[in-house]
């Protein structure tokens, strides 16, 4: 490749890129979007068009991304006897995650020279999956690395919720009982209303080894028959027994929480909740008061503030995480 002319990526590109490699996502699609992009982007010469990368034989893609990744960090010359101890730890944990085929293995076969690429994340301002991703140079367990600097990954469960709530709020619910998702691998994914979890989990549960934790709205009870069929005996369905998510939070949470909100531009609330009908009292409330609409991840943002003690967990929420814990 000594006659192949590369545009460098920058330190912010390195860092997208590293970040997109190392997400909760199919190894496949991931690998293949970065790898597509950096030639796409910082090959200058020879030219290849999107249409003949698509045909490409990956352990040649992952050659020439790594190449470029490589001479973006001034390290175009590798060792062939160097221990590329990151990027067999990175491929152990994808085929930890997934099932993957051969020719998914030759993306993972790369020649990335991540000892050098590390020392471009900043510690304090990185994702925590870039965190763990600096802790594989270590060759220390990790799992006690995980546990020790909360960085979620290696994953270990999987929830799939409906919504953005579930997704703020049930890591801080948890927390407050005692078990930390991010020390123990449990990652949340809020596939944005119940169709959607159910095409979540029949497409993870193909190709995803690790269990799935299913949470519906009480209205969903039709999904969860269509995904039962698919249920693996690792994985659990969990239908809440009132309304949405925003109904099984504590009473006076909410009102707190509303307090907070209002204290400087309304009055007090004007009646109490009806349990199990929080959503409309709040739809109601954020109107009638001549406020914006209600935003329900703007008020779980205000909830996530406003906790502060385990007696502020419903019983509700108090068993999903005990059946998450279980799982």
């Amino acid at each position: 490749m000594k006659n192949y002319k590369v545009k460098p990526l920058t330190k912010e590109q390195i860092l997208i890129s590293l970040d997109r490699l190392t997400r909760f996502k199919f190894t496949e699609e991931k690998y293949l979007r970065v790898f597509k992009d950096i030639i796409l982007s910082n090959l200058i010469y020879p030219k290849f068009k999107r249409q003949e990368l698509d045909v490409m034989d990956y352990a040649a893609m992952a050659e020439l991304a790594a190449y470029i990744i490589n001479i973006s960090l001034k390290e175009d010359s590798i060792d062939e006897q160097q221990d590329f101890l990151i990027n067999k730890e990175l491929k152990s944990y994808e085929n930890y995650l997934f099932n993957l085929d051969n020719e998914v293995q030759k993306l993972l076969d790369n020649k990335i020279n991540y000892a050098a690429a590390l020392n471009l994340i900043d510690d304090t301002a990185a994702p925590l999956n870039l965190k763990w991703l600096k802790s594989l140079a270590s060759g220390c367990d990790t799992r006690q690395m995980r546990n020790l600097h909360a960085l979620r990954f290696p994953l270990e469960k999987v929830i799939i919720c409906e919504g953005i709530t579930e997704e703020i709020l049930l890591p801080e619910f948890a927390r407050l009982l005692g078990y930390d998702f991010d020390k123990n691998g449990v990652y949340v994914l809020s596939a944005g209303g119940k169709n959607q979890v159910v095409r979540a989990f029949y497409r993870l549960a193909e190709i995803i080894r690790l269990p799935l934790f299913v949470l519906l709205d009480n209205d969903a009870l039709s999904n969860s028959e269509e995904i039962k069929p698919k249920l693996r005996p690792i994985d659990k369905i969990y239908l809440l027994k009132n309304g949405e998510f925003e109904d099984i939070l504590p009473i006076p949470l909410v009102e707190k929480t509303l307090h907070y909100a209002t204290e400087n531009i309304s009055s007090p609330l004007p009646e109490p909740i009806e349990t199990g009908h929080t959503v409309e009292f709040l739809e109601d409330f954020f109107k009638n008061r001549g406020m914006h609409e209600f935003k329900k991840a703007e008020f779980a943002e205000m909830v996530k503030e406003n906790l502060s003690d385990c007696i502020e967990v419903s019983d509700e929420i108090r068993n999903v995480i005990e059946a998450v814990i279980a799982l």
